[in-house]
């Protein structure tokens, strides 16, 4: 009688547990589902233009599988028909598009040390189809009235460029801008996933931190990054495990095949984007057109300003980039422009220490950022501002200066700003980014 007590008491835990866990549903939309497959299959295709994918059967019939795995354990009410395919980049990196394409870069699996985190990683991924992120986020910014006009709304009517603007990276960048919050959520979805197949669901967290500490960005990733910092991405994963149920018996955490997998990655040839190729060789790219002396104006929830007619901007919610065509190199590194966002810092007590937090979050992923002038006062829309000049490496060759112009919006909110140029060719745009930088009307 005994035994069958604890045994009831441990299903009316469990029972419990599981109606604590944190419930995920999409936000507001307005497509079908089957406007998320399309738009998935037409930009997929853009994307594989500019994609290196790895071919190694068992390598790809492996991820393949293990995805499916994952997709068994979501609440995939639509059927999306969800595809898996490895990209041979190492940049640790993994992106999915709407309606079911998943891409999950070398670089992540060769950075994971087991099965659980590369699960984790793609579970995440997972998360963002089934919660219909992509179509969230383009509902939200009310940026097209249908399928026929959705690609050209949110890559500005360039979808023919995608893979000269970096392939995954330009589509993580711009479909894919998703909120802190839709990361969050993902993030929690992604953990609920590891523990009902019976992975360690710590694993995700072990590799947000391990990213945290190895992982080095590119530029425009840490700069135009709306993702939550890794530390609250962690807290968040943990206080989830808690809800979850009870703590796994002998939790799955790794197997034969991912390491045969990530071995048989390992020895491949290291994959050298033409860019990159082009750098070591001495020819980096070609710089875009000069900015245009006619202005056109642009507004978001938070602001509106005046950029050169020739540049365009791409972005969803607070976060967006304005610049010209071929300002970035193929792996998508933005060498010209303006990234403008928002950035919540941590009980900063005045603009100083809020705009010591958002250099500091800039400076994690760019190990060769330097901070050459800082704290120079300036002023944004008739609000007190702050100017701190930073050195970096340029994707175009050579040095960048990064001019990062920050205001407060509130005690918690960051307005700011970062001019994007070759330290040789900032001259000539100083006067483009001070027109900018003048028309700026905080709402």
């Amino acid at each position: 009688m005994k035994i069958r007590l604890i045994l009831f008491a441990m299903i009316v835990l469990s029972i419990t547990a599981q109606g604590q866990r944190t419930k995920l549903k999409p936000g507001m939309n307005n497509y079908d589902p089957a406007d998320d497959i399309k738009l998935g299959q037409q930009v997929a295709q853009e994307a594989e233009k500019g994609l290196t994918l790895i071919n190694d059967r068992e390598v790809t019939t492996y991820i393949a599988t293990l995805g499916q795995r994952l997709v068994s354990k979501t609440p995939n009410e639509n059927k999306f028909p969800f595809t898996f395919k490895v990209v041979n980049d190492r940049e640790i990196n993994a992106f999915a598009l709407p309606g079911g394409p998943v891409y999950v870069n070398r670089g992540a699996i060769e950075a994971a040390d087991n099965e659980a985190q590369i699960a984790g990683v793609i579970g995440h991924e997972i998360a963002h189809v089934v919660l219909r992120h992509g179509t969230n986020q383009a509902s939200k910014s009310d940026l097209f009235g249908g399928v026929a006009g959705a690609i050209g709304g949110l890559f500005g009517g360039r979808t023919g460029q995608l893979a000269s603007a970096g392939g995954a990276l330009a589509a993580n960048m711009t479909l894919l801008r998703y909120s802190r919050d839709a990361e969050s959520q993902a993030d929690l979805m992604g953990t609920q996933i590891l523990y009902d197949l019976g992975y360690a669901p710590r694993a995700m967290a072990e590799f947000f931190d391990k990213l945290a500490k190895e992982h080095k960005g590119s530029s425009m990733e840490q700069f135009f990054s709306n993702h939550p910092i890794p530390e609250n991405r962690v807290a968040k994963v943990n206080a989830e495990i808690k809800k979850l149920g009870p703590e796994l018996i002998n939790p799955k955490v790794d197997t034969p095949e991912f390491q045969r997998s990530k071995k048989i990655l390992l020895a491949m040839p290291d994959p050298k984007p033409k860019a990159k190729a082009a750098a070591q060789n001495g020819t980096p790219p070609a710089a875009p057109a000069l900015p245009s002396t006619r202005m056109t104006s642009f507004q978001n929830a938070s602001l509106q300003l005046q950029h050169p007619d020739n540049w365009k901007a791409a972005g969803n919610g607070t976060s967006v980039a304005i610049a010209p065509a071929g300002a970035s190199n193929d792996r998508g590194d933005l060498g010209y422009g303006i990234l403008i966002d928002v950035f919540k810092p941590q009980n900063a007590r005045s603009l100083d220490e809020a705009t010591t937090q958002l250099v500091e979050s800039l400076r994690q992923g760019n190990p060769n950022m330097k901070v050459t002038r800082s704290r120079v006062q300036a002023r944004v829309d008739s609000r007190t501002a702050q100017l701190t000049e930073l050195a970096n490496d340029s994707p175009f060759g050579g040095a960048e200066t990064d001019v990062v112009v920050t205001v407060l919006r509130s005690s918690s909110e960051l307005q700011y700003f970062v001019q994007v140029a070759p330290t040789k060719d900032m001259p000539k745009y100083q006067q483009t980014f001070q027109n900018i930088m003048n028309s700026v009307r905080l709402k």
